[in-house]
């Protein structure tokens, strides 16, 4: 059986690494080099780093940031924030990350992202989902940091995003993230039983019992946090951290 991924997904913000609450009141948690530094003493197999400001402000992705994490870190990562085109893509994977992680612009640039695995590949393409529930009409879409609504549900979206070729995509829940009160289940099942490309969870993980209903309940095939590795106790205090083996075997054991 294949081991199933627990990812720590790292906010940058102007070159530092943040955690928010539901997307907004973002608090500076250290320099992402060496934060890279202690993930690699403790084996992480996976990183994801967004930039949260890039697509707002329209900022090139922070190739030398890239460069400098990919001559520390000893895993894979992957790197997302304002990608608009293959150009960005190409500069961002020739800096050192393997993956790139693409949100408002597969929405918006139409083709982008079949455009983008014909180049790159589908194992180089993942697209991040944003998404909010509404009062009326439930779980929404939404891109532009989670400001603008798109009009599409979760579930069809990522049917048209599988239909471009896209090797995962990771769904994320504007309103548990930064919670830890734990993923939003039904949100994570509903798209992981519509598409048959890999799922990864995101958005609300406060314990290892949250990965493994991410994994048992949710269908989830990876599961990616970020306060859960960058705090510690009731006051939030930063600690970098990640799960030891028996931990993570632990989530896997019936």
């Amino acid at each position: 059986m294949k081991i199933k991924r627990i990812i720590p997904c790292l906010l940058l913000r102007n070159k530092g690494l943040v955690k928010t609450i539901k997307f907004r009141d973002s608090t500076y948690v250290g320099d992402p080099v060496n934060t890279v530094r202690i993930f690699n003493e403790k084996e992480v197999d996976e990183i994801f780093f967004l930039d949260i400001d890039a697509t707002r402000s329209k900022k090139e992705p922070p190739y030398s940031l890239i460069s400098d994490i990919a001559s520390e870190c000893f895993m894979p990562f992957a790197y997302g924030g304002g990608i608009q085109s293959l150009h960005q893509i190409d500069r961002i994977i020739k800096s050192g990350a393997e993956k790139v992680i693409i949100n408002s612009a597969a929405f918006i640039v139409k083709n982008f992202i079949s455009e983008a695995v014909k180049q790159f590949g589908s194992s180089t393409i993942a697209v991040s989902v944003d998404v909010k529930k509404d009062f009326l009409k439930g779980h929404m879409v939404y891109i532009n940091g989670g400001t603008t609504r798109t009009g599409k549900t979760p579930v069809s979206y990522t049917k048209e995003i599988e239909n471009e070729g896209a090797g995962e995509i990771l769904i994320n829940s504007i309103d548990r993230d930064g919670t830890m009160e734990g993923y939003d289940i039904d949100l994570i099942k509903s798209v992981s039983t519509s598409v048959s490309i890999p799922v990864i969870a995101c958005g609300g993980a406060g314990s290892i019992n949250d990965f493994r209903l991410a994994f048992k309940e949710g269908g989830a095939s990876a599961a990616a946090a970020g306060s859960f590795f960058v705090f510690h106790g009731k006051r939030r205090a930063v600690l970098i951290t990640y799960p030891s083996y028996s931990e993570i075997n632990s989530i896997f054991e019936e």
